[in-house]
């Protein structure tokens, strides 16, 4: 599986939502596409079957994305001392 750049994941995540809270506010066939479009791409992007496992996906790069950058500037600091 090829991982997603973080910010293409943030984006479709926040298009995910973004499509959940207008559907559940007022369902029409636009918004009931919309939410299965944004839920497709996720799927997609994290190499899962069904919406939960795609946000449980979602949610463990994340924080793959938040581990590196912590060792990154944990790295940048030691050097700097």
């Amino acid at each position: 599986m090829i991982i997603p750049a973080e910010k293409e994941l943030r984006a479709v995540l926040a298009r995910f939502a973004q499509a959940r809270i207008e559907h559940d506010v007022r369902p029409t066939g636009r918004t009931s596409r919309d939410l299965e479009d944004s839920m497709y791409t996720l799927c997609v992007m994290t190499g899962a079957r069904t919406a939960e496992q795609a946000l449980l996906s979602a949610d463990a790069l994340l924080d793959q994305y938040r581990a590196s950058r912590m060792g990154i500037s944990q790295q940048d600091e030691t050097l700097a001392a």
